[in-house]
């Protein structure tokens, strides 16, 4: 995806936080995206979670959406572009665990608070196509929410093209945008939609000591030698998805990608040295899981020796 090739994940900042006003002003500051700016990036994504920008009764929050006009402006200062995500919305989040929202697919009122959410960033920044992609809602979960889930993000695409019809808009199928989903997808309502996938795989490599996922032994360890992977194995994983945007001619991208800091350093750097060469021969852009902290810090402490090599490999 031309301007969004490497990209670093601004996880933790306006979204899966405690949403203090403290929090949000100093999570990220400009030292920090003037240090990814250094890294040879091209851009960031953003998550961000819909009662940052809109309350309880759906009313939107002018302050919420500044916060976002900021954060974009700061990212263009120092020539990051930027993935808007919405990580969470009214009724729906990927995160079974520790979120009590449901009932998004079912309601029409969730719904139009979700298609007033988007028409609203795409008044503010579908100005910046060049810079500035939609990604509507992050990590679809369970198969029966996929039909109801690609009616909605087509309404949802048409009320943005009003404002924005040159953005790119980045769509994801089920099992948390898994890369052997994108296949169901349906073909793009436009030349710039982006199909999207996110790719933690092997998960018992890359979230090994999870404490939050029922899929993981939390004392269990795992080398990337005994993992399974290699180039081949992300070949593979991604087939069916590069076949889908082949078929219609559509750009894949990967949104999340990373590796739990509990993984050696030396193991990361495989991880990520394989994963991108593939990423590389097949022209897909993504945005690597996570700058800071979330278990997945790539400016943590443990890399400080390990950092360099493992930013040539994104």
């Amino acid at each position: 995806m031309n301007n969004f090739t490497k990209g670093i994940n601004l996880g933790g900042w306006l979204s899966q936080c405690n949403y203090n006003e403290h929090h949000l002003d100093n999570f990220i500051t400009e030292k920090d995206i003037e240090t990814i700016a250094s890294w040879g990036v091209d851009h960031v994504r953003i998550p961000f979670d819909y009662n940052i920008i809109q309350d309880g009764e759906g009313r939107l929050l002018d302050r919420g959406f500044r916060r976002l006009e900021n954060a974009v402006e700061l990212c263009r200062k120092h020539g990051l572009n930027v993935v808007l995500d919405l990580h969470k919305t009214a009724g729906f989040s990927f995160d079974y665990y520790s979120e009590s929202e449901s009932g998004f697919f079912e309601s029409e009122e969730y719904q139009e608070r979700f298609y007033r959410i988007w028409e609203r960033i795409a008044e503010l920044f579908g100005g910046y196509p060049e810079n500035v992609a939609f990604e509507l809602l992050n990590e679809i979960t369970d198969e029966s929410f996929l039909d109801p889930w690609k009616k909605i993000a087509e309404t949802c695409i048409a009320r943005i093209r009003v404002h924005a019809p040159l953005t790119k808009i980045l769509v994801g199928s089920y099992k948390n945008n898994a890369a052997d989903t994108v296949q169901f997808l349906d073909a793009p309502y436009d030349e710039n939609i982006i199909y999207n996938m996110h790719c933690y795989e092997p998960l018992k490599f890359t979230h090994q000591g999870a404490y939050w996922t029922d899929d993981i032994e939390p004392s269990e360890r795992v080398s990337y030698n005994n993992s399974g992977c290699g180039e081949q194995y992300f070949e593979e994983l991604f087939s069916t998805a590069i076949k889908q945007a082949e078929k219609y001619g559509v750009e894949l991208y990967c949104g999340e990608y990373g590796v739990i800091d509990v993984v050696s350093p030396e193991d990361t750097i495989a991880w990520y040295k394989d994963i991108n060469s593939v990423f590389n021969k097949h022209g897909i852009g993504r945005c690597a899981w996570s700058y800071k902290g979330m278990d997945f810090g790539i400016s943590d402490s443990r890399l400080d020796g390990a950092r360099s090599r493992l930013l040539e490999c994104l």
